[in-house]
C-alpha cells in the first residue's frame, strides 16, 4: 500500500479540486508484534473511560465539589473521555482488523474531533493554572475573580476558540487536490502528513502556516502561560501546604501532557515516523488515563468526596 495513488477515474472533481474516495493510514512501519501495543492502548482506554466517568460522577453527586474550580476539572475529565473515544476505538478498528482505508469525509471528521479534544485538554490545563495562580497570589480576591460566571465564560471561550482553530485547519484542507499518493504516514488522519500529500498538486502555503500557527496557539502559548504562572507562585508553594498539594498534582498533569507532545512537534523533522507515532499515540491516551488518578490521589477534597461516595454505596448495598 505504500505506492497507493489517486485514480482520476475514482476521484470526486469539484471545480478542479481532486478529492479521493479514501486514504490509507500506514501506521507503524516494519515493527513486529504491534498488535500487542494496540491491545495495550485498549486497556489504557478502558481505564481512562472508567476513571474520567468516576471523576465526573463524584463532582456531580457531591455538592461540596460544586465550586468554580470543579467546572474546569469536570470539563477536563469530559474532554479526556471524549478525546480517547474519538481516537482509540478507530485506531483499534484500523490496525487490529486491518481496516486502514478511510473515506475522505471520515478522515476530515476524525481529524477535527481528535484535534479539537486535544486542544481542549491544553486549554483546560491552562484554565486550572489560572485558578491556582489567583488562589495563591491573590487569595483575598479569589472569590471575586474566580466565580461560576467567570469559569463558565473561560470554558465557553476556550471551546469556541478551539473549534475555530481546528475548523480553520480542516477547511483549508478541503481546498486541496490529492492527485498522487494517498498514504498518510501516521496512525490517524494527522494534519501535517495529510496536507503534505497535496503538495505536488496544490498550493499548501496556507496549510503550512496553520501547521506552525496552531501548535503555537494550542500548545506553546498555554505552556508558556502555565510556566509563568508557576514562576509567580513558586515562593508561595513552600509556605502554604495546601498549595503544594494542589499545585503538585496540576504540575504533574502539565508535564505528562506538554513535554512529549511539544518535543514531538518541535523536532518533527528529525524524528523517525515510528517514534513520532509512538509519542503522539501515548500522549493522546496516557494523560486522559492518568488525569483522574492523579486528581483523586493527590487532591484532598477529591479523595474525601470519593471515600464518602464509595462508603455510601457500600452501606446501601449491605442494606439491600
Amino acid at each position: 500500500m505504500s505506492s497507493l495513488t489517486s485514480d482520476p477515474n475514482q476521484t470526486e472533481n469539484t471545480d478542479t479540486i481532486i478529492r479521493p474516495p479514501y486514504f490509507f493510514i500506514s501506521g507503524f512501519i516494519d515493527i513486529p508484534h504491534m498488535k500487542y501495543y494496540y491491545v495495550f492502548l485498549c486497556f489504557v482506554y478502558i481505564i481512562s473511560l472508567v476513571g474520567n466517568t468516576f471523576v465526573m460522577m463524584v463532582i456531580y453527586m457531591d455538592s461540596s465539589l460544586h465550586s468554580p474550580k470543579c467546572i474546569a476539572v469536570f470539563n477536563l475529565a469530559f474532554t479526556d473521555m471524549c478525546g480517547s473515544t474519538a481516537l482509540v476505538p478507530k485506531v483499534l478498528d484500523m490496525f487490529l482488523f486491518s481496516r486502514q482505508l478511510i473515506s475522505y469525509d471520515h478522515c476530515l471528521a476524525s481529524l477535527f474531533f481528535i484535534f479539537l479534544f486535544l486542544t481542549m485538554q491544553s486549554f483546560n490545563l491552562t484554565i486550572l493554572s489560572y485558578d491556582r495562580l489567583v488562589a495563591i497570589c491573590c487569595p483575598l480576591r479569589y472569590h471575586m475573580m474566580v466565580t461560576y460566571r467567570s469559569m463558565f465564560q473561560l470554558t465557553g471561550a476556550a471551546w469556541v476558540f478551539a473549534v475555530f482553530l481546528v475548523l480553520l485547519a480542516v477547511c483549508l484542507i478541503t481546498r486541496l487536490s490529492f492527485c498522487r499518493s494517498l498514504v498518510i504516514n501516521s496512525y490517524v488522519c494527522d494534519h501535517g502528513p495529510l496536507f503534505r500529500l497535496a503538495a505536488p498538486c496544490s498550493d499548501v502555503v496556507p496549510n503550512t502556516v496553520i501547521s506552525y500557527l496552531n501548535p503555537c496557539l494550542m500548545l506553546y502559548f498555554p505552556m508558556v502561560f502555565i510556566i509563568s504562572s508557576y514562576i509567580c507562585i513558586t515562593h508561595a508553594l513552600f509556605t502554604i501546604t495546601l498549595a503544594v498539594k494542589t499545585c503538585t498534582s496540576h504540575l504533574i498533569l502539565v508535564a505528562i501532557f506538554y513535554l512529549p507532545i511539544n518535543f514531538t512537534y518541535l523536532l518533527h523533522s528529525i524524528i523517525p515516523t515510528n517514534a513520532r507515532i509512538i509519542n503522539l499515540s501515548l500522549t493522546s491516551v496516557l494523560p486522559p488515563m492518568l488525569n483522574p488518578i492523579i486528581y483523586v490521589l493527590k487532591t484532598e477534597e477529591f479523595k474525601e468526596s470519593a471515600k464518602k461516595m464509595l462508603s455510601k454505596r457500600g452501606v446501601i448495598s449491605k442494606q439491600n
